[in-house]
């Protein structure tokens, strides 16, 4: 017995730390490739079957509307069974969507492919999220934090790059789709193989700095009466309806707008999100020196919001706005760890699937909200809407940035006190 509690108590080497964040990163970047095996495809699609942007948008609430509902009941099974094998069941969905959408006859069989990707992104976060903080040393976990917002915007970099460049190259979207499927397959081979370094069932060191923690049960349902979760909820849904905005509708806002031709205007979306990567390996170094997360947030997302509004207000030359636009990611992406962070602390103890996976759904409901509004202000050739509402849900995100940290600073007073 004493052997077995010194295998799970003992802090981890460097080496197997950054397997495991390696790992989950790599998963990670997957979910969020998958968030796009559409929206690159929106061209070839109107080109094969005549949709318009509001149709395509709706596909996207498909895919978030059961992603969001899916990931606040994921977090109760991971909490129950393990993150693990969800992460394995979560993947084989996504080879599902990849083949489903290939063989797509028409709008229905597009439909089926947004469910399958919607089940299969459901319970990344609270799986993710758990296996970090149960496997991964305290000192290195901000940077385990940064890795994993990286790795998502990597993924969403690297979609339209793959499957617009394979549809291209190949004359059929379909080509495309079944690529994602392949790769997808590939993910999953990688992580059966290294399954050993994603057991949460093992080690929680993560939580040993809570000296004089009591384990007291609590209902499942309890955490459900903090205000910081429904606060960190709402900062999603508004961060997220900002990010749809960029992700599914920059690109032909700035083709309209500035005269760029399409083939450039893609690349926004690739730009936007390896700004961001970069922001967050900045934004990893700095949650761990900062005590007032939110503060970070503010600033960083009120930058983005000036960028994306001085996109929309079409002074710039052509070029220069997409690089601003792209830009705008950067302020973003420096606040993503301190935006984990700030979640892991409203976070009570032995809830971490089920707090991550509630707040994580106020990303999924943004997306099924903003994608089809966005895709309605596109088709009205409302281009500088665009910019305009992705600043303004920034700037909401703000505010509620500002109330998870006054709430969950108040809570930590009384702890304080006591210690």
């Amino acid at each position: 017995m004493t052997t077995i509690m010194a295998m799970t108590t003992a802090t981890p080497t460097l080496r197997q730390d950054a397997r495991t964040i390696g790992l989950i990163g790599l998963a990670h970047g997957s979910s969020h490739f998958f968030h796009m095996l559409l929206p690159p495809l929106f061209p070839f699609l109107i080109a094969d079957f005549g949709f318009s942007y509001s149709e395509l948008g709706l596909l996207l609430s498909v895919f978030f509307v059961v992603s969001g509902t899916g990931q606040a009941m994921a977090g109760f099974l991971v909490d129950k069974v393990g993150a693990r094998p969800v992460l394995f069941a979560a993947l084989a969905c996504f080879v599902a969507a990849g083949l489903v959408a290939g063989t797509a006859g028409g709008y229905a069989g597009l439909v089926v492919a947004a469910v399958l990707a919607g089940l299969g992104n459901a319970p990344f976060h609270p799986v993710d999220f758990t296996i970090l903080n149960k496997r991964v040393s305290p000192q290195r976990l901000g940077h385990g934090f940064s890795v994993h917002g990286i790795s998502g915007n990597l993924g969403w970099a690297t979609a339209p790059v793959f499957m617009a460049g394979i549809a291209t190259a190949s004359g059929s979207w379909r080509v495309a789709c079944l690529a994602g499927a392949a790769l997808a397959l590939l993910v999953l081979a990688i992580m059966v193989w290294n399954r050993d370094a994603l057991d949460d069932r093992q080690g929680s060191w993560a939580h040993h700095g809570a000296k004089g923690a009591a384990a007291v049960p609590e209902h499942p349902m309890a955490f459900l009466k903090l205000p910081a979760v429904w606060l960190c909820f709402s900062f999603f849904f508004w961060s997220t309806c900002s990010l749809s905005a960029i992700q599914s509708f920059a690109a032909p806002s700035l083709q309209n707008m500035y005269g760029i031709p399409l083939s450039l205007t893609t690349m926004v979306v690739t730009g936007y999100m390896l700004c961001g990567a970069m922001g967050m390996v900045i934004g990893g170094f700095l949650v761990g020196r900062v005590e007032r997360l939110e503060k970070t947030i503010s600033v960083c997302l009120l930058a983005s919001a000036l960028l994306l509004t001085l996109v929309g207000l079409g002074v710039l030359p052509g070029m220069l706005a997409l690089a601003v636009a792209a830009l705008a990611g950067m302020g973003i992406g420096i606040a993503g760890p301190s935006r984990d962070m700030l979640i892991k602390r409203a976070a009570p103890p032995g809830a971490t699937g089920r707090v991550y996976g509630t707040v994580y759904s106020g990303l999924d409901l943004g997306f099924s909200i903003a994608a089809p509004i966005f895709g309605a202000m596109l088709d009205a050739q409302m281009n500088s809407s665009i910019f305009y509402g992705s600043a303004l849900a920034l700037v909401l995100g703000v505010v509620s940035a500002g109330f998870v940290g006054a709430d969950v600073a108040a809570r930590s007073r009384p702890a304080a006190a006591a210690a």
